[in-house]
């Protein structure tokens, strides 16, 4: 495989700014796609590197905070501590580490609020395309009203998608013979009824990643019986609820240095976990099991339930707060059950090995449908770009696709950590661009022989699906999708902006006829 510039680019007019809410005008500095965390962290930079620039937030669904609006299911919660999932300018102080999402989207909705960043939102706006011409230096933003359906267009200098990666209105499920013979109710975790009743029922959840873990703790609090049935086991850790250290901290130095060492703190620890799990991976088997089995009841078949075939972190290790998993195995309200599903009965679900599950209500917490740039059909002066053609700069922007990036966060840390390190990256380069009299940025890949490979180095079931749709990384900075915090630090906050790789030009520049270098 060989490195591909993707589609290519080229100048943009300086955009004039107004700092002004967004809602007045069509034509825009910079759009972001997206009102989730992310979203809201990059309007938060860009507002204060920025402020003249003008700027919107198109969101799909009616409210804003993404995920954390939209999963509704029981227990949902983060499985990232809230001092480096929360924003590094503002101090989370909630005594919950490990949060609930009601308190997430409280602090997202706040964040906006006290930043003006709500005023700059616009709901029910979904980005269908987005084209780039290069004789006017500009993205052309085909949007569609999701309530009215009517279409528009919005221009801008910049695009930047925050949309996440996975679909927003559907999840994933597979194909389950006999699952239409079920007489009981099956529901998938993100798109959770809200008069769901659960109580003294028989429910088996099918799963064993982050919801599934999340949900079989609160369901079990009022169910009959809840089984989680897994296929394969997934490594599994307790956490406390509760940061003692960093409640600590805020109390001696107050909010906000209090949250800073608390959040280097937990930095510190989460890249040390990784990096032992990544160099030691028999050891870090042999401590989790070791965890596992003490939290677990005498004679347990911990081999058979909590040992994984791969190593640790090869998929994301799982976060349970307080051991609660482990307390409802023991507690006898919740069980685990690995085996393959045969079909679907009337009555519940019959497994490869001949045992019959009986159930009421069945939840497929099977995961995510991931969706590349929040679903949008980039194109470059008439020509669409292949996502798979393209390889990701720094983490941000994509091969051959001028004034676009992205964030997307890290896959062994809180997700938000290496977000604001791109965001900060973004209004670096803005300055920079705007110091040398610069309106457009492209990434052009030097060498095109570099060996790639998957744009996630991470095993999950829901990235392998859709591998071939995903940009490509290479082998070397700075084409790299990085997972590591202090390589980051070092790449998008200390180092100049300025690439060889990164081509910066004028407006004025004539660029059609160079189409293809």
């Amino acid at each position: 495989m060989t490195a591909s510039t993707g589609s290519t680019a080229s100048p943009e007019p300086s955009a004039a700014s107004s700092g002004s809410p967004a809602a007045a005008t069509d034509t825009l500095d910079v759009l972001i796609v997206g009102a989730g965390i992310s979203g809201i962290g990059a309007a938060y930079y860009l507002g204060r590197e920025h402020p003249r620039r003008s700027y919107a937030i198109l969101e799909a669904r009616g409210a804003l905070g993404g995920t954390w609006d939209l999963f509704r299911y029981p227990g949902i919660r983060s499985d990232s501590d809230l001092q480096t999932f929360g924003y590094e300018f503002k101090p989370w102080r909630d005594e919950d580490a490990i949060a609930g999402g009601a308190k997430i989207l409280a602090y997202l909705r706040e964040t906006a609020a006290e930043n003006g960043i709500d005023g700059h939102i616009r709901f029910h706006t979904k980005v269908i395309a987005a084209a780039w011409s290069s004789v006017d230096a500009r993205w052309s933003v085909e949007v569609e009203r999701t309530d009215t359906g009517e279409r528009s267009t919005l221009t801008c200098s910049w695009l930047f998608c925050a949309a996440g990666y996975y679909r927003y209105d559907q999840g994933f499920t597979p194909h389950f013979e006999g699952r239409e013979r079920f007489g009981g109710q099956i529901v998938h975790p993100q798109l959770w009824p809200e008069d769901l009743d659960y109580a003294g029922k028989r429910v088996v959840v099918i799963g064993s990643g982050a919801t599934a873990v999340t949900l079989i703790p609160a369901l079990a609090e009022t169910a009959g019986h809840v089984v989680m049935l897994q296929r394969t086991p997934t490594y599994i850790m307790p956490v406390p609820a509760k940061d003692k250290i960093a409640n600590a901290l805020g109390s001696v130095f107050g909010a906000e240095r209090g949250y800073a060492l608390a959040r280097r703190k937990n930095i510190f620890r989460q890249q040390a976990v990784w990096k032992l799990c990544q160099r030691y991976p028999n050891a870090a088997r042999k401590i989790i099991r070791r965890i596992n089995a003490r939290l677990l009841p005498e004679g347990y078949p911990v081999d058979e339930h909590f040992n994984p075939p791969y190593g640790p972190w090869d998929q994301r290790l799982c976060a349970v707060p307080d051991a609660d998993l482990f307390r409802a195995i023991s507690a006898g309200t919740a069980s685990v059950v690995t085996d393959r599903i045969e079909t679907f009965t009337e009555t519940g679900i019959r497994l490869a090995s001949g045992r019959e599950l009986e159930a009421d209500i069945i939840v497929t917490a099977t995961g995510l449908n991931v969706q590349a740039m929040g679903g949008t059909t980039l194109s470059v002066d008439g020509r669409v770009v292949n996502l798979a053609d393209t390889v990701a700069y720094k983490g941000m922007m994509l091969s051959g696709v001028p004034n676009f990036a992205y964030s997307i966060g890290y896959t062994n840390s809180s997700w938000t950590l290496k977000v604001g390190l791109l965001c900060e990256h973004f209004c670096r380069l803005l300055t920079h661009m705007d110091a040398h009299g610069y309106q457009v940025a492209r990434p052009v890949v030097a060498d095109e022989e570099m060996p790639l490979r998957p744009f996630l180095d991470f095993g999950a079931g829901y990235i392998r699906r859709v591998l071939d749709q995903l940009p490509r990384q290479g082998d070397q900075a700075p084409w790299l999708t990085s997972m590591d915090y202090a390589g980051d630090v070092r790449l998008l906050r200390r180092l100049p902006v300025e690439d060889a790789q990164l081509h910066l030009s004028s407006a004025d520049a004539a660029v059609p006829a160079k189409m293809g270098s």
